[in-house]
């Protein structure tokens, strides 16, 4: 079994680690229109419900001076979405990652566990003629265990602004957001972040979607900033259940290889 000392002298790639498993489970970053890391301005609609189950896995490989280390992280997440009013939703998250780290084939760190939770609200605050906007506060919970990377061991809060234009069959969202990363797990406490997505409706039932983002590297050492490309498609099986795949390419270092997502929504 590995020790902590052990995870501590491999301190540095368990922050790589949370970087990956950040990505699903922080305010701003809550999956709305999936496979999208992107949101949306839209809104439920008063006493609407929705339920999105997603999973992804990745991979990531760095050669530094000849240790080659390879991490895998996988995560499992369900968001619970609520319509107070037409304009205002209510979301809650709930995530269950694994995370592996080996060093030239050595496993050093093997753990799994639920994540820091998130609370959130999306108010849609203008919307004419096809284009709307919103902003999105939330809070991230310290259930997660920090120790084994699965969280930073303190609550924290931050604000996104979406803008969205829908023009005929395309929609286009971008997003730009600040998180207050208070933590135990010394990392930097002021996370920035910004991403376009773009939504094509190919035939009714089937959407093609592209994103593009980046955002404040977590760890104070790093000098680069992840940054993504992400590729996927929304299957719309009934007007209220759609399945959807997505592949995102990390487009530096600082993020993870490849990507794989999937998952389901389902509307009441």
């Amino acid at each position: 079994m590995v020790t902590l000392s052990q995870i501590r002298l491999s301190r540095k790639m368990i922050k790589a680690a949370l970087v990956l498993a950040l990505a699903v489970s922080l305010p701003g970053v809550t999956f709305a229109a999936r496979p999208l890391l992107t949101d949306d301005a839209g809104t439920l609609g008063k006493g609407a419900f929705q339920v999105e189950l997603g999973f992804e896995t990745s991979d990531h490989r760095t050669d530094d001076d000849g240790v080659v280390t390879k991490e895998d992280a996988s995560s499992a997440s369900t968001t619970l979405s609520y319509g107070i009013l037409d304009n205002l939703d209510v979301l809650l998250g709930v995530p269950y990652e694994w995370s592996k780290i080996s060093e030239d084939g050595d496993t050093i760190h093997n753990e799994n566990g639920i994540a820091d939770m998130t609370l959130e609200a999306k108010w849609r605050f203008f919307e004419k003629g096809g284009f709307a906007m919103a902003v999105k506060p939330g809070v991230s919970f310290p259930t997660g265990n920090h120790n084994k990377g699965f969280g930073t061991g303190r609550m924290t809060y931050g604000a996104l602004f979406i803008a969205t234009q829908d023009i005929g069959p395309v929609s286009l969202h971008l997003n730009a957001g600040y998180r207050r990363n208070d933590n135990d797990t010394d990392e930097r406490k002021d996370i920035w972040g910004g991403d376009i997505a773009a939504v094509v409706t190919v035939a009714k039932p089937l959407k093609l979607v592209a994103n593009v983002g980046t955002k404040t590297n977590t760890d104070r050492t790093a000098a680069t900033d992840p940054a993504f490309f992400l590729g996927g498609l929304i299957y719309s099986i009934t007007d209220k259940i759609d399945l959807d795949l997505g592949y995102k390419r990390g487009l530096n270092k600082a993020e993870a290889d490849n990507t794989y997502i999937g998952g389901l929504t389902i509307r009441f």
